[in-house]
């Protein structure tokens, strides 16, 4: 079975850095992996469009690429998604939309083996033996190493919702939680302040979020799109970011320099070139 590394540096109380990709394109996995800076990519199928195919795709680029992958799952997809994503090679998995004790139990339960030996809410998981890519099909199926890479799945939850943030300390108390992420965007929605996530209350949540996740031992993680927000985070305790989404880059790249070059064929001057260095005209 596979090393899961960002267990391994959960496990040593090493700080983590992911980024988001919602493209299937594996090679787009290949150049993180080769940038040196990242120990996991979030794919983000609560968004995207993808097939079985696209999974195990994912899961061959993330092992070249020596790096671990997480996959976003919204409640529904629960059981299957997360069963096929660590079947293809995924490793960690972020349960959206939790309200409830209830949810969170579902979301530990649906990553771990049906065995009294799992990490879980209720001992024993949900999942039985699987001739996937995660045990070579047809070799390590059923065995104790695929019971063991279950239990080292990284589990993480949102905490997004109203109600979640009402009982926090009892959601984050569901034994087999490692990683925990507050949602301003549906936070705000849930309480009635659709897109106000700078709003006070919005921000307090997302403070006791962080400050209750660490004090249960939990890993608090901050999603960025720039990494000069950090800093107030990193003060607060906060260890783990995932930053910036490749449809963001993408968006913002198109949007800038389109408009830099429509102004200079209306005659507005550029600004400075940069000074690194380039090769052709790619």
């Amino acid at each position: 079975m596979r090393r899961n590394l960002l267990r391994e540096r959960l496990s040593a109380n090493q700080p983590t850095v992911g980024t988001h990709v919602m493209s299937v394109w594996p090679t787009q996995i290949e150049l993180i992996g080769e940038s040196g800076q990242y120990h996991y990519v979030e794919f983000t199928a609560e968004y995207a469009p993808f097939d079985m195919h696209d999974l195990d795709h994912l899961g061959r680029a993330l092992e070249l690429a020596g790096i671990t992958g997480m996959i976003k799952i919204e409640q529904t997809q629960y059981t299957h998604q997360a069963m096929r994503a660590i079947g293809s090679g995924f490793q960690a998995v972020l349960f959206a939309d939790i309200r409830s004790v209830a949810d969170a139990k579902a979301a530990v339960n649906a990553v771990r083996a049906e065995t009294p030996h799992a990490r879980g809410a209720r001992g024993r998981g949900l999942l039985g033996v699987g001739l996937r890519r995660d045990v070579g099909t047809v070799r390590e199926g059923g065995s104790p190493a695929y019971v063991e890479a279950l239990n080292d799945v990284v589990i993480a939850i949102m905490v997004e919702k109203r109600e979640c943030v009402e009982d926090l300390e009892a959601i984050l108390s569901v034994p087999g939680i490692d990683m925990v992420q507050f949602g301003p965007s549906d936070y705000s929605m849930s309480i009635g302040r659709t897109g106000q996530g700078s709003h006070p209350d919005v921000k307090a949540a997302e403070k006791r979020t962080i400050e209750v996740a660490l004090k249960k031992g939990l890993h608090p993680r901050v999603e960025l799109r720039d990494p000069a927000d950090a800093a107030p985070y990193i003060a607060m305790g906060v260890r783990h970011f995932c930053i910036g989404w490749d449809v963001r880059i993408l968006y913002d790249w198109w949007k800038e320099k389109g408009a830099t070059m429509n102004g200079m064929l209306a005659g507005k001057p550029a600004a400075a070139k940069s000074k690194g260095k380039s090769k052709g005209n790619y």
